[in-house]
């Protein structure tokens, strides 16, 4: 008797271009599900992000790559969408409530509505984001209770949510480990790092190597006995 395959699972991936993003990409497709890349060019001061997402996504052979177009400049808010300066040099060891400049006000929340509406489209109910609340930058949209109260709402406020016979589901593998244990992770699923932008405000293509995310990055390879791949200014 000739069996019928299983269902292709579908997941919808956000790529930013970074690190993180790369990551959960791996994973994804480590865990077989066909990858609709979805990014976003938001206002952001800088657009290598968005040429390494498409390279990432080329070299992954996503079955689709998808870029919106959003205008979260005009908002303004942050440093990466307007004149505000990027903080460089901080002592990320130092216990604090602030949230930086660097923060884009709801940009998550309004990612992952966008992905929700596209993964309903394509009839995929899993959803990827590589956020993560061990070492990052204390951003709000970061933590697992946004994601579980986001969840929540995809599922009250779609037809595939209400009328489907699965809700929709966020994975965020990355969510719990640190920088160190995420690049691990990456190299096992074969990630080339060199492919990757994580710099908030880099100058001719190089990462400023001074900027929250920088220092994050730098100090989770120095952790894992590695060499950053990616050029910095310095």
């Amino acid at each position: 008797m000739k069996q019928t395959p299983a269902p292709i699972k579908k997941g919808v991936v956000l790529l930013s271009g970074g690190l993180d993003s790369t990551t959960v990409l791996a994973i994804a497709q480590s865990q077989g599900y066909a990858c609709y890349c979805l990014s976003f060019n938001y206002g952001q001061k800088q657009s290598i992000e968005l040429e390494r997402a498409s390279h990432i996504a080329r070299s992954f052979s996503v079955e689709q790559h998808l870029i919106l177009q959003l205008d979260l400049g005009k908002i303004g808010g942050s440093a990466l969408t307007s004149t505000l300066t990027v903080p460089k040099d901080r002592d990320l060891s130092l216990e604090t409530d602030e949230i930086p400049v660097t923060y884009v006000p709801a940009r998550n929340m309004i990612f992952l509505t966008h992905a929700v509406a596209w993964a309903e489209v394509l009839g995929a109910t899993d959803l990827f984001i590589g956020v993560n609340a061990v070492d990052y930058s204390g951003y709000p949209d970061c933590r697992p209770e946004f994601l579980e109260a986001f969840t929540k709402m995809a599922n009250l406020g779609t037809k595939a949510g209400v009328m489907g016979k699965v809700g929709f589901t966020i994975h965020a593998p990355l969510l719990s480990l640190s920088k160190k244990e995420i690049i691990e992770k990456g190299l096992t699923l074969g990630v080339d790092y060199s492919l990757t932008h994580s710099c908030y405000d880099p100058k001719e293509g190089k990462a400023c190597g001074r900027c929250d995310s920088c220092l994050l990055r730098l100090r989770g390879f120095v952790e894992a006995g590695l060499k950053d791949p990616a050029p910095y200014v310095r």
